[in-house]
């Protein structure tokens, strides 16, 4: 009997351990933007990875569409009256959340943006926040068309007499998105090919650089409107220039207009009217992942959703701990035809 008595009370000493370790674990709310598009499908998948391998409770929301603002508003409401540890939040409106920044400030509870953060927040509610750095993967577009032996070939050749071009589409000069990229693949662009010979920038005054007698000419082309019309017309600009090279589209706008200026893009395909041309995309897309499995396109720069997900928890959880936390650049991936099915890309590779 004694034997017995003490077995119960160690079982309920243990039970007993495990109910309070349960209550101590540590409890997270995301909150994103969507759940209609594949992308978000991939930043909730981060999100659930990182949340098993950091052994916390997390709770996921995402409303239908990216125009539920109200949906999101409510499901942040609800999860306040929770008291989370930690917050990470990709703001459809911070007006719309602005009453419960505040309140994160008051409760002590650290915010982590993510995606596209949480723009104009109140001072000290974003702790951190986890996004793709804009500059630095349109670079890795640069870098890549500079592995091209086709191209640098032609850029040693070059001469003041008979300068080469590459041209740069972009469908606005106003968005930070599509402004960073455009500066990225200048900048890292014009660094890796002045090792050719001397470049000028052209083409709009935000990124002009002149240079004295240029053997290399780096166009950049805006569209008038992002609307699909004003972008192939801009499309077929740049298409027209003399001893084009090489083109970069700046985002899936630009994209889009390229592809409708080309018949879907075959006609970057071997014997085919722009075969001489290497072309390099932005984003996913259906469109743009056909052009990059037929090889119309050498490839294209994809933000990583997964990354996006993963460190917004491991940040929210480092700040939950009281640790330091910083803004991180989630990075890109560069795909091809040679890796487009490969588990770690086609995850981010969305439609």
């Amino acid at each position: 009997m004694k034997r017995l008595l003490a077995l119960v009370l160690v079982l309920t000493l243990a039970l007993g351990v495990t109910a309070a370790l349960a209550q101590e674990k540590m409890y997270i709310s995301v909150i994103s933007k969507g759940e209609q598009h594949a992308f978000w499908q991939a930043v909730r998948k981060g999100c659930e990875d990182a949340a098993t391998e950091l052994g916390v409770d997390m709770f996921y929301y995402g409303p239908p569409s990216e125009a539920d603002i109200q949906l999101q508003v409510d499901a942040l409401k609800a999860e306040m009256a929770k008291t989370p540890a930690a917050l990470a939040l990709a703001a459809l409106s911070t007006d719309a959340v602005m009453t419960e920044l505040q309140e994160c400030i008051d409760k002590g509870i650290p915010v982590i943006g993510f995606d596209s953060g949480v723009p104009n927040a109140p001072e000290g509610a974003i702790f951190a926040t986890a996004s793709t750095n804009n500059q630095n993967a349109a670079a890795l577009a640069a870098e890549k068309l500079l592995e091209d032996e086709g191209l640098t070939g032609q850029l040693t050749l070059a001469t003041a007499d008979a300068p080469v071009m590459v041209a740069v589409l972009s469908q606005d000069a106003t968005s930070e998105s599509v402004t960073g990229r455009t500066t990225g693949f200048v900048n890292k662009f014009v660094e890796l090919a002045s090792e050719y010979g001397v470049v000028e920038v052209q083409g709009h005054t935000n990124w002009a650089v002149a240079a004295e007698k240029p053997a290399i000419i780096l166009h950049v082309e805006i569209g008038a409107s992002p609307r699909i019309d004003d972008m192939t017309n801009a499309a077929n600009a740049v298409l027209n220039k003399n001893n084009l090279a090489a083109i970069f589209c700046s985002n899936e706008g630009a994209v889009a207009g390229m592809l409708a200026a080309t018949a879907d893009g075959s006609e970057f395909g071997e014997g085919r009217r722009f075969s001489d041309i290497l072309v390099a995309g932005f984003d996913a897309g259906a469109p743009q992942k056909n052009a990059v499995r037929n090889g119309w396109f050498v490839g294209s720069v994809t933000q990583d959703p997964y990354r996006i997900g993963y460190l917004a928890v491991e940040l929210a959880v480092k700040a939950a701990k009281g640790e330091t936390v910083e803004d991180v650049d989630t990075g890109a991936q560069w795909y091809t035809k040679e890796n487009i099915d490969e588990p770690n890309i086609a995850l981010l590779v969305y439609d």
